[in-house]
């Protein structure tokens, strides 16, 4: 009986690493990049893919960033015909699935830039999951051509 009990035990041991893995540990980051601004834009945005490799679904709950005083997790919305820009709480990652974050869509917003933001740079982000783990991630600096459509000078922001 205490051979029985000391493999049950073993086992359930080596079964919990796997089932509390963190979600940070579960979500790959796929070409993250910030777009890069004019010297003297107020703001910029960050884009990725996040693909959850897990069982089960999780979200982004908070984005932090070395280049930026506020970083907001944000959507955009159609409203009255116009695009509109909402910060939201969380950004759901389906398990085995994937959600990005582009233009147009889910993003992580850069408000109050220390600097400007130049093709080459690299901004430096933290983000948060929602059973409270963290991944760093580096994203590269890039211009975004052909969008002026989206264009935060462009966009209405509602908070």
């Amino acid at each position: 009986m205490k051979k029985t009990l000391a493999a049950l035990a073993l086992s359930a041991a080596t079964c919990l690493p796997a089932a509390w893995a963190a979600d940070a540990d579960q979500v790959q980051v796929i070409a993250p990049y910030a777009r890069a601004v004019p010297p003297t834009a107020p703001a910029s945005a960050a884009f990725m893919t996040l693909r959850n490799r897990g069982d089960h679904a999780t979200a982004l709950i908070a984005a932090d960033s070395d280049v930026a005083e506020i970083t907001e997790l944000h959507t955009h919305a159609h409203e009255n015909g116009m695009m509109m820009m909402r910060p939201v709480a969380r950004i759901p990652v389906p398990a085995k699935g994937e959600t990005q974050l582009k233009p147009g869509g889910y993003h992580i917003m850069l408000i109050r830039l220390k600097h400007p933001l130049k093709p080459g740079d690299k901004v430096h982000l933290t983000l948060r999951f929602a059973d409270g783990s963290t991944k760093a991630v580096t994203a590269p600096v890039r211009p975004i051509n052909g969008m002026s459509h989206m264009h935060h000078g462009n966009m209405h922001h509602a908070h």
